[in-house]
């Protein structure tokens, strides 16, 4: 950045030492009312923020780069930088200013970076936001996760890089740390800040004493993670960066999660991305399924809400502990008034963390304080269900910290501590003492001349002050010859005197540092506060997160309620029996009423052959099935009018077409990676929906793909949806007795389609491409030409279809080892069997020649 050998001011020194110790961040360095960047910091922050870029002093003969931001406007510059990545140092002054010889003493009090953020205006109250640390070795992982702004500390293992993938675009995270010497897995949100880190901070020995000495602990076999080496190298480094960041203890990360993938049903990236839980396949958040189903009345719960989603249970007695809850509330609509508690709830899992981080800001108490306040008001609803008891006993009530909060801050009180008027009247006699001494200075020193005049019989006796000698009683020489003998001369004026007395020594004492004593004492009494809630915090966060849980509970309630949801029935036995199931995205932003439509897959007939026009309706059907299976793994009720649904272990989805140019693959590799993955990790357990397989290449290797995809599924077992417009798989219901074909109903009615989105039995009639094609707008004489082909083609081959002679794969089993696509022999094949060369004579062969010909 700068020679080291240039002489600098004592002030760019101090700054480049600070530098120096922060060199991936940028440092905010305060001066006076601004945050000042140099060198390389400033040029960077000149062109992320469009601050206007100058300079201050030489270094080496050339200007030094300087940008500055107001310092009470930094919170907005720095969600800005966040946004994109990257971190900031923020370095204040903490010496004083007047007694300071050379430049104030300065120290990074903090450093900002998008996975540690706690302030309230830099997070976006929907989401959580996630450090993340890596380590991997080969396709074996170990991966650590953090949410800061509610100490949740989670690790977990896994063992392939899809899996990986997978987990890393669910969790989405702001700051991942990671092994500078291993590659990053293939599809890392470019948008995440990436931190690599050396070898020796994933360190297991070391990890494994951060850990302990955190969490006070002998050894870490109290949380059931000594035997994931890799996922402790993973955490070790992300305590370690998360301390570093905050200047000092984490007391609100009180314990490790061990997250095991088979408490959960798995999805897959593709799936996650398909399924548009929270993020549609633009990237925007409208038209999601968060987004139909979050009307929780807490910025808390919206957050589990969306976690849950992604998250859904795979243990059938957790899931029906929650349908009982749900259930519950739902009846007598109980929901409604403990929504109405709730709308009265701050987020308290961040007020908390803050709390707990000593950044906690005067509001932050007074919602801290109304939202316990609420906890008695849920109690007192009167509900006796032992589900939701267990529930309110961990919410519990506070009314001691009530109590203090009430007394100790004021109703309204301002931004910062550092403003004052933060700790109410009545709360501490000192610092009213010295309120009232700064605001009524005034009145004390008229009632003080008024008692000295009639003390010294001396009407024009006047009690004044100066800022060279303070305060004073000044009496003209002529009256001066006698004054009481407390009067202690402080200075002569040609015709008046002027004393102090202990009294006003006294006051005055008091009354020219009041104010600063004032903020000081009440800075005092806050961190005092901070202190004495701090005391509660583990019972507190544990409130928090009950009330979380309520919220969606209640959430869940008001949807089941508003959207016509059914108690699904779950089962141990693999099958979905769906009657009446409906897309609830794409059913909130239509006009006309959806049309809805049964699912039924079970073990004897699990893979279904969908056919039918585009836009008829096959992705629809296929993506609400999927939703609603998911839905039910949450413990919610689902958008349908009766279901069954058996516990699946993965839900798998190739859907749509994308490509990736960055990775270096195309539209049909992406196609083909997502089925590999789908093919070799499906179980008989696992519901798949396949969409389009084959389209991305030549008709025959396209068909071929397809139909070996397909009775890999069928044989594999899994609960399959199949859509496709290669109708010559139709064919396979034949040869599978597991198969069986659907299709979404179409009419066309003078040259014109009709979607009818009606799924029905059997195949499609036709495929209406070149009628959709005319819905698209393509010219006439296109269509014409289309048309035509299409005439002359099936006129001359019929219905596409291999050759019966063709040698089949070897993943057939044996009862499939037919003919691949059955069909009815033509005439001219007819007629082909039926020759015996050897008994013709050479007329009666070229007879039988122009006989074929005519054929």
């Amino acid at each position: 950045m700068t020679d080291s050998s240039v002489k600098h001011t004592p002030m760019m020194v101090q700054y480049l030492k600070i530098k120096a110790e922060h060199p991936n961040e940028m440092v905010f360095y305060r001066m006076g009312d601004f945050y000042e960047l140099f060198f390389d910091d400033a040029k960077e922050a000149a062109r992320r923020l469009d601050v206007t870029l100058t300079a201050r002093g030489k270094s080496g003969g050339e200007p030094i780069p300087m940008a500055g931001v107001p310092h009470h406007a930094a919170e907005n510059y720095l969600a800005r930088l966040v946004r994109q990545g990257v971190s900031v140092a923020i370095c204040e002054q903490i010496g004083d200013p007047a007694t300071s010889k050379g430049p104030v003493e300065r120290k990074v009090v903090r450093v900002v970076t998008p996975g540690t953020l706690t302030d309230e205006a830099l997070l976006d109250e929907q989401q959580v936001n996630l450090l993340v640390s890596l380590y991997r070795e080969g396709d074996h992982y170990g991966l650590a996760t953090l949410d800061m702004a509610s100490g949740r500390f989670a690790l977990q293992e896994g063992h392939s890089s899809s899996a990986l993938s997978a987990t890393l675009f669910r969790l989405n995270p702001a700051e991942i740390l990671f092994d500078e010497s291993v590659a990053l897995p293939h599809g890392v949100n470019p948008k995440a800040g990436l931190r690599p880190q050396a070898a020796w901070q994933f360190d297991l020995d070391s990890a494994k004493d951060t850990l302990t000495r955190h969490f006070a602990t002998h050894d870490l076999s109290g949380f059931g993670c000594e035997d994931l080496p890799l996922a402790l190298s993973a955490a070790g480094c992300l305590l370690q960066y998360a301390l570093d960041t905050q200047r000092g203890q984490l007391p609100h990360v009180q314990s490790l999660v061990v997250e095991n993938h088979s408490d959960y049903v798995e999805l897959d990236s593709a799936t996650l991305r398909n399924l548009e839980i929270d993020r549609n396949l633009a990237g925007g958040t409208e038209n999601t399924l968060l987004g139909v189903m979050d009307s929780c009345r807490t910025a808390m719960g919206s957050r589990l809400l969306n976690q849950w989603l992604h998250r859904p249970l795979a243990q059938i007695d957790l899931i029906q502990q929650r349908q009982n809850s749900l259930s519950e509330v739902l009846q007598n609509f109980v929901f409604e008034p403990i929504r109405a508690a709730l709308s009265n709830v701050g987020d308290l899992e961040r007020i908390l963390s803050r709390l707990a981080l000593r950044s906690a800001r005067p509001r932050d108490l007074t919602r801290l304080r109304d939202s316990i306040a609420i906890y008695p008001e849920i109690h007192q609803l009167g509900i006796s269900s032992p589900e939701l008891q267990k529930l309110f006993q961990r919410v519990g009530e506070f009314p001691e910290l009530v109590t203090l909060l009430n007394q100790a801050i004021t109703d309204n009180p301002p931004m910062l501590i550092r403003d004052g008027g933060v700790i109410a009247k009545g709360y501490d006699a000192e610092l009213d003492e010295l309120r009232e001494l700064s605001a009524n200075a005034g009145e004390f020193l008229l009632e003080l001349e008024e008692r000295e005049r009639a003390r010294c019989n001396c009407s024009t006796l006047k009690v004044g002050y100066n800022r060279v000698h303070g305060y004073f009683i000044e009496i003209g020489k002529a009256q001066a010859v006698e004054v009481p003998a407390d009067y202690q001369r402080r200075q002569t004026l040609k015709n008046a005197e002027r004393y102090i007395t202990p009294e006003l020594k006294a006051f005055e004492d008091k009354a020219l540092s009041a104010k600063s004593r004032a903020l000081t004492r009440e800075k005092a009494l806050y961190e005092a506060l901070l202190e004495r809630l701090n005391e509660s915090l583990i019972a507190l966060q544990r409130s928090a997160y009950a009330v979380a849980e309520l919220d969606v509970l209640c959430c869940f309630a008001e949807r089941s309620d508003q959207l016509s949801f059914c108690k699904p029935t779950l089962s141990i036995d693999r099958g979905l029996a769906i009657s009446g199931g409906r897309h609830i995205v794409v059913e909130d932003v239509l006009d006309s009423p959806f049309v809805a439509n049964d699912t039924c897959l079970n073990p004897s007939q699990s893979l279904s052959i969908v056919t039918g026009p585009n836009m008829g309706g096959k992705s629809t059907f296929m993506r609400q099935t999927a939703l609603i299976v998911l839905l039910a793994h949450t413990g919610c009720f689902v958008p349908a009018t009766d279901a069954t649904i058996g516990i699946v272990d993965r839900i798998f989805t190739r859907i749509g077409s994308s490509d990736d140019l960055a990775g270096g693959r195309s539209t049909f590799m992406v196609e083909m990676t997502e089925t590999a993955n789908i093919l070799n990790n499906a179980s008989a357990s696992s519901l798949v929906l396949m969409d389009e397989i084959g389209r991305g290449t030549s008709t025959y290797d396209g068909l071929s793909l397809a139909w070996a995809s397909a009775v890999q599924l069928a044989e594999i077992g899994a609960l399959t949806l199949f859509a496709t417009h290669y109708f010559e798989l139709t064919a396979l219901s034949q040869q599978f007795n597991q198969v069986f074909n659907q299709h979404l109903d179409a009419k066309e009615h003078q040259g014109q389609i009709v979607f009818l989105h009606r799924v029905k039995p059997g195949p499609a009639s036709k495929s209406f491409g070149i009628q959709v094609a005319k819905l698209a707008g393509l010219p006439a004489a296109v269509l014409q030409a289309a048309n035509t082909k299409l005439a002359q083609l099936e006129s001359a081959s019929g219905t596409a279809k291999l050759a019966t002679n063709e040698a089949l794969p070897a993943l057939v089993t044996a009862p499939a080892q037919a003919e691949l696509f059955a069909a009815e022999p033509s005439a001219l094949e007819q007629q082909f069997a039926s020759i015996d060369p050897d008994s013709l004579s050479p007329r009666e062969a070229l007879d039988l020649l122009y006989e074929l010909k005519k054929l």
